[in-house]
């Protein structure tokens, strides 16, 4: 219990505007997932403010963080507009994609496009059985300008267009906490060359 309650009080710290509500971890993660679930795909599923644009872009930033920062093998990121109706995410387990990891966002605008409120549910499911592995919920208000961001943002906007703009800061802060608590898999050899020629 210890052991998990270090890296959530350790957030406040690195980030002291996010608000990491609560976060859960299979009981038996070690002995089982911790082994098993390595290749990820990302969705984030509604869009935020109905844009795909945003969309894309919060799923982006969680499969580079995911692919950083993780021993997870993030393959692939999408954003679809609905609710899921099958929040196993069957059809997204495709060959070679062993877990989903799925971004539930809400996000609003200030005034002005200086900044926004964020939250987000997310959500790491298993594709064996559609269960969950993780699971985190965060809120946050975030300026839109932070000088440790302005190449990211640049990076974002010519990538995917001048609407992602006021959302990069606080969507890149809101998943870093977020993501923070997201336990580490273990890889092997063979996974940790494949996680090298992925290059991120």
């Amino acid at each position: 219990m210890t052991k998990r309650l270090l890296p959530v009080l350790g957030l406040g710290l690195l980030s002291a505007c996010s608000t990491v509500k609560s976060q859960r971890v299979r009981s038996d993660y070690e002995q089982v997932d911790k082994h098993q679930v390595k290749r990820l795909v990302v969705v984030t599923q509604p869009l935020p403010d109905s844009k795909p644009a945003v969309g894309e872009l919060w799923s982006l930033i969680a499969r580079q963080w995911v692919n950083q920062n993780r021993n997870y093998i993030a393959k692939s990121n999408l954003a679809l507009p609905e609710r899921p109706e099958d929040t196993s995410f069957k059809g997204l387990c495709v060959e070679g994609i062993e877990g989903v990891l799925w971004l539930d966002p809400t996000v609003t605008l200030k005034g002005n496009g200086d900044g926004a409120e964020a939250a987000v549910k997310a959500r790491l499911t298993r594709c064996r059985d559609g269960e969950e592995v993780w699971a985190a919920e965060a809120a946050g208000s975030w300026g839109a300008k932070d000088e440790d961001y302005e190449q990211r943002v640049a990076q974002y906007v010519q990538e995917l267009g001048a609407e992602v703009a006021p959302y990069v800061v606080p969507t890149a802060k809101l998943l870093g906490a977020t993501l923070d608590t997201l336990p580490n898999p273990e890889l092997n050899e063979a996974d940790t060359d494949e996680k090298i020629e992925l290059g991120e």
